[in-house]
């Protein structure tokens, strides 16, 4: 009974181990924010800031 309930734990352990890590690390590309004409995407901010010309 013991041995059933430590495979069934690491089985467990094993299986959200691998579910959670395929959404962590590399492999991901950055999804691409549009905004409006004369906005641009601001990273700090988090949101879209009128464009500024020099």
């Amino acid at each position: 009974m013991k041995l059933k309930i430590a495979i069934a734990a690491v089985v467990i352990s094993f299986g959200s181990t691998a579910i959670a890590g395929t959404g962590c690390g590399k492999g991901h590309s950055k999804q691409v924010m549009s905004c409006a004409e004369g906005s641009v995407w601001d990273t700090q901010s988090q949101s879209c800031v009128p464009q500024t010309t020099s």
